[in-house]
C-alpha cells in the first residue's frame, strides 16, 4: 500500500507526535509499504530513512498548497493519513484535499480536549467531512465521538528496546518525561517531588530527574533550585538512547499531566520496567492497572503520597518493576501495524486482500 503520513510537526524537532510519526514510517516500510512523510518542519539534513517532503509555512500556516494538491492528487498514494493536535493547519488541509482528489483519508487526534471543550466541533469543521477519525486512545476517542464517528488507533512501542540491564547501587530516583508546557504541569510535578521528599525520611538518598525542554524551561529551573540543586536534575532534551540509559538508573516514572491524550513516554518507563504513577483523568490508563504496572491517582497530592509509599517499600516495589519488565503491553508494533492497515484498507474497499503485501 501506498501511504502518504502527514504531520505539522516532524523530526528533527523532538516530541510525541514527532517520534511517533517518524516511528510509524518506519514500521509501516518494514511491513512492505511505501510511505513518504509530509510536514512543515524545517531541516538542515536530508532525510535517509524515510522519503520526507518539507513544505514551507508562514506563521504555522502552509503556503505551498498547490504543492500538497500536486503531491496527494498525483495517483501515487492509497490512502493518506494525516496526525493533528488543536493546531495542524497541514494536516487539515491534506485531508481536504484529499477529499477533492478521491484519496481517503484518515486522520488521528493526539491531544486530549478537556469537558465541554469547544475545540472539537470547531476542529472537525476545518477537516474534510469524508475523514475516518481516530484518536490515540479511548478517553480522546470517547471525547471525539461526541462530534463525530471515531475509532481508537493507539501509538506504538518496540519494548526490547527499553529492556536494558538495571544499576546498582544507586539513590533511589524519580524521573519524568514530557515538554515543558503549562498542559504538560512540570510545575506541578515539582510540587510532589518537594512533598514526597518531605515524606521519606532525610536519611534515605533520593534523586529527581525532570527531562525535556520546553517555553516553560526557565521558570522549571527556577523552581527546580529552591527544591535543592542537590537531588533534583534537569538535563534538557535528550535522545531515546540517553533516556534509556538513564531509565537504568531509576526507580519509578511519574506523570503528572491531567490532560495526557496516550503517554508514549509513560509507555516506555513502563516498558523499561518503571512503575508508573498517573492521573487518571487522562490516557495512560490504557497501559497501566492499578497495582500491576502502577498507579493511577486523582489529585498530585496523592500522586505524592502514592509515590513515598512505593519508594520505602522495596518490596513491592521490586515486584513491580520486575512485572514491567517482564509483560509486554498491548500496544507493540505488530498489533498496532496490524490496526492501521486493517482501517486503511477499509477505507478502500476497492483494494484487495492480495494487493497488500504479507508481513509473514
Amino acid at each position: 500500500m501506498r501511504i502518504a503520513l502527514v504531520s505539522d510537526v516532524y523530526l528533527p524537532r523532538l516530541g510525541g507526535i514527532e517520534m511517533h510519526v517518524h516511528d510509524l514510517a518506519i514500521q509501516l516500510q518494514r511491513a512492505g509499504h511505501a510511505v513518504t512523510v509530509f510536514t512543515t518542519t524545517p531541516s538542515d539534513s536530508p532525510a535517509t530513512d524515510v522519503p520526507v517532503l518539507r513544505l514551507p509555512v508562514v506563521a504555522g500556516v502552509p503556503t505551498s498548497v498547490e504543492a500538497l494538491r500536486l503531491a496527494l492528487g498525483s495517483g501515487e498514494y492509497d490512502v493518506v493519513h494525516a496526525h493533528t493536535s488543536f493546531f495542524s493547519p497541514l494536516a487539515w488541509t491534506a485531508t481536504r484535499i484529499a477529499a477533492d482528489c478521491g484519496v481517503p483519508a484518515v486522520i488521528t487526534l493526539h491531544s486530549l480536549p478537556a469537558n465541554g471543550d469547544v475545540l472539537l466541533p470547531r476542529l472537525r469543521a476545518r477537516v474534510s467531512p469524508h475523514a475516518q477519525w481516530t484518536g490515540v486512545s479511548k478517553v480522546v476517542t470517547e471525547r471525539l465521538q461526541r462530534v463525530a464517528p471515531a475509532e481508537v488507533l493507539h501509538n506504538g512501542i518496540d519494548p526490547q528496546g527499553w529492556r536494558l540491564p538495571q544499576q546498582a547501587h544507586r539513590p533511589l530516583t524519580i524521573v519524568s518525561t514530557m515538554r515543558l508546557t503549562r498542559r504538560k504541569r512540570p510545575g506541578a510535578l515539582l510540587h510532589v517531588l518537594r512533598a514526597v521528599r518531605n515524606s521519606i525520611p532525610a536519611e534515605i538518598p533520593l534523586r529527581a530527574v525532570l527531562i525535556g525542554a520546553g517555553p516553560r524551561a526557565a521558570a522549571t529551573a527556577r523552581s527546580a533550585r529552591r527544591l535543592g540543586p542537590e537531588w533534583v536534575e534537569l538535563p534538557g532534551r535528550l535522545t531515546r538512547f540517553e533516556i534509556q540509559q538513564l531509565y537504568t538508573s531509576a526507580d519509578v516514572y511519574l506523570a503528572p499531566a491531567e490532560l495526557e491524550s496516550f503517554g508514549v513516554a509513560a509507555l516506555e518507563a513502563r516498558c523499561a520496567g518503571l512503575p508508573v504513577i498517573a492521573m487518571a483523568s487522562g490516557g495512560v490508563g490504557e497501559f497501566v492497572r492499578e497495582g500491576r504496572e502502577g498507579y493511577l491517582v486523582g489529585s498530585h497530592q496523592e500522586m505524592a503520597a502514592v509515590a513515598a509509599d512505593l519508594l520505602t517499600d522495596l518490596p513491592r516495589l521490586r515486584k513491580l518493576q520486575a512485572h514491567n519488565r517482564s509483560t509486554d503491553p498491548t500496544m507493540t508494533w505488530p498489533t498496532v501495524i496490524d490496526q492501521h492497515v486493517a482501517l486503511y484498507t477499509v477505507t478502500q474497499p476497492a483494494l484487495s486482500a492480495g494487493y497488500l503485501p504479507s508481513r509473514a
